[in-house]
């Protein structure tokens, strides 16, 4: 923070220019911070030029950030600062302060230094852990700002005062009209953040969740078979707290032998401002949600069923996804953990330890989440506990630990060895022509030479021969 406002002061010196909202709130709660918040008495695109100039040596480029605001934003190339510039609402600076939205937000302090400027009393609310809205017409000039109640109190560990947590919820049938980008930048946060599954509770009293993950809503008194212990919602938010408990402590579930790389691996950037261990709890989240579409009870046991929940979930999550404008990645790298959630646990039926063949099937069909799956199939077997469950769970954390092995030297490698033969060279040795048939050829050939049937160009061509032949006969 301090080069950036030392470049602050000095670029508009003798400027009426003030630190704003979260920057100065983050300083009295003595929270580190690089980005800057500005209101000025003047022009942001030109105060924003001037910035980037001062910055030097191509130090920092500006450039436009809201067209309703006219706001412009100013960042550092090598990432260490920001600044957000914007002109000042209304006539006065109390008047912009009392146009932002919660008191602990609406705190300023001039660019050039001196005495905090809180017409409002956010300093108080501060020193009381208290989340308080600036005006009652605070969450109707801006909807978004329900979500963002609930992503401050959970980042912040502030209280909601009653009158604003009242505010919220009859503002929250309104999120959906806000662009689904806004909406998952603050929903990211609070996905993120330690507090998560406070976050969550407090989303659900303000009712923003009906409004902006209905899914999860929807997840409510969705009863389960014998075999879980809660309804879908209460086993999903008890699946993300376990894949809470695997980001902070990999080795503590899984073992010492791998929680080093499952720790490195989780901390991995993968989409949207978010790692990999990020993603593992919106699979969380959305793993289960389509079982409210799949539930039925067979008549004569009454057992419950939810056939297709994975194939179907993983479009749904796609949607979900997809509605609140994230990236292609994302949306895929999620799909891809509901639609394979099951995969491993279907595996624990077979022979064990695993024959290489099937464990070559896991890894083939999950790529390029045989990881991350696999820790998903873990979180949701220990948030299962109903009939039987322990010798359940048991069984699978012996099955995920030897297959978490493998994933990870199949990641580590970029997938199977490099085929012993190109889909034309072995076309030609069998005299057949190139198309499908060529290539389940090859992914035969590559999963034999997985479980180490195959180790040679010689031994490959003879096992694509015999392979062809019975084909033929069939």
């Amino acid at each position: 923070m301090s080069d950036a406002l030392e470049v602050l002061r000095q670029t508009l010196s003798g400027q009426q220019a003030w630190l704003v909202g979260g920057s100065v709130r983050d300083r009295l709660l003595e929270r580190s911070t690089a980005d800057l918040d500005v209101v000025i008495d003047g022009d942001p695109a030109v105060a924003a030029r001037a910035l980037a100039r001062a910055a030097g040596g191509g130090g920092a480029a500006s450039f436009a950030l809201s067209e309703d605001f006219g706001a412009w934003r100013v960042v550092a190339r090598d990432g260490s600062w920001q600044i957000d510039l914007e002109r000042m609402r209304g006539d006065t600076l109390r008047e912009d302060l009392e146009q932002r939205d919660f008191t602990v937000n609406a705190i300023a302090e001039p660019v050039a230094g001196g005495t905090p400027i809180d017409p409002l009393g956010g300093q108080c609310d501060l020193s009381e852990r208290r989340l308080r809205m600036v005006a009652p017409q605070a969450f109707a000039d801006d909807p978004l700002r329900v979500l963002r109640l609930v992503r401050l109190a959970v980042e912040l560990d502030l209280s909601v005062e009653e009158s604003t947590l009242r505010a919220a919820q009859a503002a929250a049938g309104r999120l959906p009209s806000v662009a689904g980008e806004r909406v998952f930048m603050e929903l990211r946060r609070i996905v993120d953040a330690p507090a998560v599954l406070r976050g969550l509770e407090l989303m659900g009293q303000v009712e923003a969740t009906a409004a902006v993950l209905p899914e999860l809503e929807g997840l409510r008194g969705v009863e389960q078979s014998k075999y879980h212990h809660r309804d879908v919602h209460g086993h999903t938010l008890e699946v993300l707290e376990q894949v809470i408990a695997l980001q902070a402590d990999p080795a503590g579930l899984l073992g010492s032998e791998h929680g080093e790389q499952v720790a490195a691996l989780l901390a991995e950037p993968l989409a949207d401002d978010l790692t990999r261990g990020s993603a593992l709890r919106w699979g969380a989240l959305l793993h289960d949600a389509a079982k409210p579409a799949t539930r039925a009870v067979i008549p004569l046991s009454g057992r419950v069923t939810f056939m297709g929940h994975d194939s179907i979930g993983a479009d749904l999550a796609r949607e979900v996804l997809g509605r609140l404008r994230t990236s292609e990645r994302l949306r895929a790298h999620v799909a891809a953990l509901v639609r394979h959630h099951l995969r491993l646990g279907f595996l624990v039926h077979e022979p064990q330890p695993l024959a290489r063949e099937s464990v070559f099937g896991y890894l083939r069909a999950t790529e390029p989440v045989e990881v991350d799956v696999t820790l998903l199939s873990v979180a949701d077997r220990l948030a299962t506990r109903g009939k039987r469950a322990e010798r359940a769970i048991e069984v699978h954390m012996r099955l995920a630990r030897t297959m978490l092995a493998d994933a990870l030297q199949w990641r580590a490698q970029g997938g199977p060895a490099a085929p012993l033969w190109r889909g034309d060279e072995l076309a030609r040795e069998l005299g057949i022509e190139l198309g499908p048939q060529v290539g389940e050829l090859l992914e035969e050939l590559a999963r034999a030479r997985y479980a180490g049937t195959v180790h040679t160009q010689a031994e490959a061509l003879d096992f694509a021969k015999a392979l062809s032949a019975n084909r033929m006969r069939s």
